[in-house]
């Protein structure tokens, strides 16, 4: 005959499959279709439908810990009490909005680029920072709101984010049973009803014209810090911030003249093999020369220089354009002086992801040498010393 109660092991809460798998006396483990494991107290008060008290995550709530504060409702409930009341009493500290943010970062920020974890970590450390030490089951409609409201108008896509970002983490908790009920950020049917209507406008990155970018590089190359020396490589490789931030001596094949940039810093997550112009190689050996970390481009203990290092330079430059423009910069020269090299040779340069999934299946080549063929191209024309082929770069 089956126990009425204690039915469970830990090793079989561990194990168990998505679903609602019962201890007895009315405690449930629950395990979602994304593996979060939490304890239900289930029961039904006199005269109402039934009801479900979250008791925690597991395994941060043993199985031994459940046990005890669902003996501690049934009793409750055998003397009158309502166990919710009882619940409240009893709890652990309340899990707080913060505490879960911090949860939810180290859980998904192995998945992303550093990019994406820093844009996470600024959303809600900062633009939501009035919701930090609140108790994550007392975060209601008003509260998102205050946060949402501010920046609604003003920068749609940065509220937009926000937004998404606090469904998630609120998401989380309930999975976690720390909060019950709807999610007060969801939109459909919800936010949607209560804020106004954004007029967005699509902003591009600002980049610099393709004729004032041999004169741009030209200057950098006279410049001896390790930012304008990142900066030029940038230009030279068209790649993104983060892939060149994070450029290891490793990484760069001489003989070949290829940079192989790890899936774990690419956005499309896959790994890129990136063709060296003679210009890029030159640089890179100069570098080689004083080297002094194991990155190519150091900053403070041996560390990749900081995110904003490059943008810097511009600014100490006096132009208004951003390190990423430079990648239009490169898709502009090819576009309107490039006529030998195929678009899709071009937007694989740019570590695009180009055609659908199943030419993808087919084409599994990367154009490995029709791209070194390009950016050969690119380099030769950015360290052109032609006063005809290269504009005098102005200060705004």
């Amino acid at each position: 005959m089956a126990r009425a109660i204690h039915r469970l092991t830990d090793r079989a809460c561990r194990s168990a499959k998505p679903g609602r798998h019962s201890d007895g006396g009315s405690l449930y483990l629950t395990v979602s279709p994304f593996g979060a494991r939490s304890w239900v107290f289930m029961y039904t008060p006199t005269g109402s439908t039934r009801r479900e008290l979250g008791l925690g995550a597991y395994p941060a709530i043993g199985l031994a810990r459940a046990r005890e504060l669902a003996a501690e409702l049934r009793s409750a409930k055998a003397e009158g009490i309502d166990p919710a009341q009882a619940r409240d009493q009893s709890k652990a500290p309340a899990m707080t909005f913060g505490m879960c943010v911090d949860e939810v970062l180290k859980s998904l920020g192995p998945g992303w680029v550093p990019k994406h974890g820093e844009q996470w970590a600024y959303s809600l450390n900062v633009l939501a920072a009035p919701l930090r030490s609140l108790p994550v089951d007392k975060i209601d409609t008003a509260k998102i709101l205050e946060v949402l409201q501010p920046c609604w108008l003003g920068t749609p896509d940065t509220a937009q984010r926000l937004r998404l970002r606090l469904e998630r983490v609120l998401d989380w908790a309930r999975a976690h049973g720390y909060r019950e009920g709807e999610n007060p950020a969801r939109w459909r049917g919800h936010l949607k009803n209560l804020l106004p209507q954004q007029q967005r406008q699509r902003t591009h990155f600002a980049a610099l014209p393709y004729a004032e970018v041999p004169a741009l590089v030209q200057r950098l190359r006279t410049w001896e810090s390790v930012s304008a020396r990142a900066l030029a490589f940038t230009i030279l490789t068209a790649c993104r911030t983060s892939e060149v931030l994070g450029a290891r001596w490793d990484e760069i094949d001489f003989g070949a003249k290829v940079w192989t940039v790890p899936a774990a810093r690419m956005k499309s997550r896959r790994e890129f093999r990136v063709p060296l112009s003679d210009q890029a190689v030159d640089l890179l050996r100069e570098l080689r020369e004083g080297r002094t970390a194991d990155v190519v481009f150091p900053g403070w203990r041996s560390r990749p220089i900081n995110v904003s290092a490059m943008r810097l330079v511009l600014h100490e430059l006096g132009l208004r354009t951003t390190v990423h423009g430079f990648r239009s910069s490169f898709r502009i020269w090819c576009a309107e002086c490039t006529t030998s090299f195929p678009r899709d040779v071009v937007e694989m340069a740019l570590a695009h992801v180009v055609g659908s999934a199943v030419e993808r299946a087919y084409q599994r080549g990367d154009l490995l040498e029709r791209r070194r063929e390009l950016m050969q191209a690119w380099g030769a024309f950015c360290t052109a010393s032609d006063a005809g082929n290269v504009v005098t770069l102005k200060r705004s």
